[in-house]
């Protein structure tokens, strides 16, 4: 995991040059969507899986055990529909509202920003289900070193960025976003899974966007 910033640059590198590519081509528009659906493709739509499951179980379930078998379902509810249109949504008015001279950091940025708060979310919280899944093999071997070289590299790319203020105020918000996550999780499900870290990317790169003119502004 303490990987999956440099995973999110690659990926915002992918963004950044598909947003300069269907610019010549198509409205503005109709690149924020392609763009969006280029992230989805990229990810198979892992984290807005994760966004709805852990919607519905929430939704429907009264007890740990029943939100978690809610979440292993393969069907959507409406609860979890609802918020994967909401999210998908508030992501288009993001991209839409991303300054000029500072769109392709910000979009470089935004997948790296959303899995290191999937690190930070991870960090020290237990897996929700006592018969493994997924993502455990992933949170049994994080360790706080692998978290701290997470966030360098992550401090690094935003403090040249957005410059030192810019960056400061991502990762504390993020990082806030993450283990607010973390804590809701915990009391809810009994931990964290795959799908509430899943969730919790789709809340901080969310976030990230909506943000992202005030905090490139702060450079």
């Amino acid at each position: 995991m303490g990987w999956y910033p440099l995973v999110g640059l690659v990926l915002g590198s992918i963004l950044a040059a598909s947003d300069l590519l269907f610019s010549r081509f198509v409205s503005d528009g109709v690149v924020a969507w392609l763009l969006i659906i280029v992230l989805v493709v990229l990810t198979r739509g892992l984290h807005q899986d994760g966004l709805a499951d852990s919607l519905d179980g929430l939704a429907g379930g009264r007890s740990p055990s029943e939100r978690l078998a809610i979440m292993r379902d393969g069907r959507i509810g409406a609860i979890g529909a609802t918020g994967l249109v909401l999210a998908l949504g508030l992501r288009y008015e993001g991209v839409m509202e991303l300054p000029d001279d500072g769109r392709m950091a910000l979009l470089i940025a935004m997948p790296a920003v959303g899995r290191w708060a999937m690190v930070v979310g991870a960090m020290a919280a237990p897996y929700a289900r006592s018969e493994g899944g997924l993502a455990q093999p992933f949170l049994a071997h994080l360790s706080w070193p692998h978290l701290l070289g997470a966030t360098l590299l992550l401090a690094v790319v935003l403090g040249w960025f957005l410059g030192p203020l810019g960056a400061l105020v991502s990762l504390v918000l993020v990082a806030s976003v993450a283990r607010a996550s973390t804590a809701f999780s915990r009391r809810l499900f009994g931990g964290v899974t795959g799908d509430t870290l899943g969730a919790t990317n789709e809340m901080a790169e969310v976030l990230f966007l909506l943000l992202g003119p005030a905090l490139f502004g702060l450079r």
